[in-house]
C-alpha cells in the first residue's frame, strides 16, 4: 500500500490575502478521498523530526534562533511568513513527513508527501516560504542510517531550488538537479549539480523534451538508489509567479516521466509537493492531485 504524509500541522493561520496557499494541503487531502484516489488507510499522521535530524542540516545558531522565536524581524521577512510556535510544528512535522516518505518508499517502491518541498531553506537561514529544507533533512537520515548511498534529488518546482544546492555543495553522495525558470526568483542563484535555466514561458513540448533527453542520463551516469522528486506546480501557465507555461496535462505527464523512471529502474522514491500560486485554487489543486494519481497508476 502506498503511504501518504499527512498532517493538520501543515495549517497555518494566514491572512486571506497571503500569497501562500495554506489551504491547498487540506484539499488536496480531501480531494484525493473523495474520488477513490487514495483511502483513509493511505494516510498517516508524520510526527514531528527530532532537534538531532535538524541539526543534521541546519546549524545550531538558527535552530535556535526557530524554536526559540527569536529571528530577527529581517529573518522573518526573508521566510515570509509568521513566526510562531505554529510554524516551528508545521515546519518540524512537513520535515518529518518527507523522512518518513522516504523511509516508507524504500518498503513500497514510493511514498508522498503532501506537503515538503521547502527547497529555500539553507543550513543557516531560511527564505521564500521555507524554514527548515525537509528533502536535505530526509536526504541526511538516509545517509547516516545507510539505508541509501547515492542520492539524486530532481527538483522541478519553477524555482531553483537554492537551499538544498547549499546543503549539499560539498556531499558527493547527494546530486543536486535542478530544473526552474531562469528569470524567477531567487534572482541570486546557486549551483546544483546539475542546473537547466528554462526561458520565461518556456511550453509542454520543449520542457518535457528537455526533461526527457537529461533524466535518463543522468540516472544512468549518477546511479543513485534513491531519488526526491519536488514536484512543484508553480510551473503551470496559470500560475502567478512562475513565468513558464506549461499546461495541467504537460505538468501531468512531466510526473509520469519521472515516476515512471523510478519505477522502471526500480528505484526508490519520495515526493513532496512544492510549490504553487494559481489565482484559481481550483488548479493549483488539480495539479497536485494529478501527481498522486500518477503515482498511483504507475505504483498502485
Amino acid at each position: 500500500m502506498i503511504k501518504i504524509a499527512y498532517s493538520d500541522r501543515y495549517l497555518l493561520d494566514l491572512p486571506k490575502d497571503h500569497k501562500f496557499p495554506i489551504q491547498k494541503y487540506a484539499l488536496i487531502k480531501d480531494q484525493l478521498l473523495y474520488e477513490g484516489t487514495i483511502e483513509e488507510a493511505n494516510l498517516y499522521d508524520t510526527g514531528l523530526c527530532t532537534e538531532e535530524q535538524v541539526l543534521a542540516v541546519h546549524t545550531q545558531e538558527y535552530w535556535h534562533k526557530i524554536k526559540s522565536l527569536t529571528l530577527d524581524v529581517h529573518e522573518v521577512r526573508r521566510i515570509g511568513l509568521p513566526l510562531n510556535q505554529r510554524l516551528v510544528d508545521r515546519s518540524l512535522s512537513s520535515s518529518c513527513g518527507t523522512l518518513k516518505a522516504a523511509v516508507h518508499a524504500l518498503e513500497d517502491g514510493i511514498s508522498l508527501n503532501i506537503a515538503g518541498g521547502t527547497h529555500h531553506a539553507f543550513t543557516y537561514k531560511g527564505e521564500g516560504f521555507c524554514v527548515l529544507n525537509d528533502l536535505a533533512i530526509a536526504a541526511c537520515h538516509l545517509l547516516q542510517n545507510q539505508l541509501a548511498s547515492k542520492i539524486l534529488v530532481v527538483d522541478l518546482d519553477v524555482h531553483q531550488g537554492n537551499g538544498t544546492a547549499e546543503i549539499f555543495q560539498n556531499n558527493s553522495q547527494v546530486f543536486t538537479f535542478s530544473m526552474h525558470g531562469a528569470d524567477n526568483y531567487p534572482l541570486k542563484k546557486e549551483v546544483s549539480d546539475l542546473d537547466i535555466p528554462l526561458k520565461a514561458y518556456t511550453t509542454d513540448s520543449t520542457y518535457l523534451q528537455i526533461l526527457r533527453e537529461t533524466l535518463p542520463k543522468l540516472i544512468e551516469e549518477q546511479k543513485p538508489d534513491f531519488i526526491f522528486y519536488q514536484s512543484g506546480v508553480d510551473v503551470l501557465d496559470t500560475d502567478k509567479l512562475g513565468k513558464l507555461a506549461l499546461t495541467r496535462q504537460g505538468c501531468r505527464t512531466r510526473d509520469q516521466t519521472v515516476l515512471e523512471l523510478c519505477a522502471k529502474k526500480q528505484i526508490p522514491v519520495a515526493v513532496a509537493m512544492g510549490g504553487g500560486y494559481s489565482e484559481r485554487m481550483a488548479d493549483i489543486v488539480e495539479a497536485h492531485c494529478n501527481t498522486f494519481r500518477v503515482a498511483f497508476d504507475i505504483f498502485g
